[in-house]
């Protein structure tokens, strides 16, 4: 694959930076995108395209992207909007959409006002607690999760989103009243360093998982929808919420091989199938899974 071309660009309230791999075929380009996962989690699945012209982009306050108005959180809205700009920058008329985890959320947000920019989205695992079956349980154990950053740091709060991103099943009403995790057994710091910007549970947490999706403009919008979800994730809340979100929209889910991370391939120290994922994900955007 063509090295990656670097560019910038100024929007209201950030500089983003965003990454072009001209592709060798004519097929319309295809942007990956992750919340709050930078670009850095795409190259094994982009190389996977090198037919295709690839997007990948740090959204606003991640790695190469700093915010510029000092605001502590980011909303889809606002990420849609970015979305929209570089997809602008970039001249493209329409192309296609994979988009994961957070990335997905802000899809969705992209398409339910921008549905022209987006010939196909693939929201892989979208965290919208409004499409669980438990919505009220799943919303008080975030605010549990940003409650216990706020006040503990790092590792406590990030000790408590890693036990529900791996929760088989519903919520239980009392879950932030059993024993909190040790932030030790995941190899996180135990001592609060004061620093309250991470981008996870810091900046996205809260606006990403609590967004209500505009179910009308999805159904009504031209662009192709795919909610997707991985199927060694089936019974944890990214999955079940793409299950859900699918429902709302009068759609099946469309299962991807491996979990909720299934297109990496080393980065971050995780490996997921990226290249039976790659093969499913050509397959969907073909129209063929």
């Amino acid at each position: 694959m063509t090295s990656p071309e670097t560019r910038t660009l100024s929007v209201a309230g950030a500089t983003l930076t965003y990454d072009v791999r001209p592709g060798s075929g004519g097929e319309a380009p295809l942007f990956l995108v992750g919340s709050p996962m930078s670009a850095a989690g795409f190259v094994t699945l982009a190389s996977h395209f090198a037919d295709r012209t690839v997007l990948t982009y740090d959204p606003r306050g991640v790695d190469r992207s700093p915010r510029t108005d000092g605001a502590a959180e980011s909303s889809p809205e606002e990420h849609a909007e970015d979305l929209a700009r570089v997809i602008e920058a970039v001249g493209a008329e329409s192309l296609d959409v994979f988009a994961s985890s957070g990335g997905a959320v802000n899809a969705l947000a992209l398409v339910a006002r921008r549905p022209a920019l987006v010939r196909t989205l693939v929201a892989h695992e979208p965290p919208i607690a409004a499409a669980l079956p438990d919505r009220e349980a799943a919303l008080r154990v975030f605010a549990d999760m940003r409650e216990t950053y706020l006040r503990d740091g790092l590792g406590a709060g990030m000790a408590k989103f890693i036990a529900a991103a791996t929760h088989q099943g519903e919520f239980p009403q009392d879950w932030a009243d059993g024993p909190a995790p040790d932030p030790a057994a995941f190899g996180l710091p135990t001592e609060d360093d004061g620093s309250r910007d991470d981008a996870l549970l810091g900046q996205n947490l809260r606006h990403c998982t609590g967004y209500e999706p505009d179910f009308a403009a999805l159904r009504a919008a031209s662009t192709r929808l795919v909610i997707a979800a991985g199927r060694e994730s089936e019974q944890e809340m990214t999955a079940r919420a793409a299950v859900g979100v699918a429902e709302r929209l009068g759609l099946a889910p469309t299962w991807f091989p491996s979990h909720h991370g299934g297109f990496l391939g080393g980065e971050f120290g995780q490996e997921g199938q990226p290249a039976e994922f790659a093969k499913t994900l050509r397959a969907v955007l073909d129209g063929k899974g």
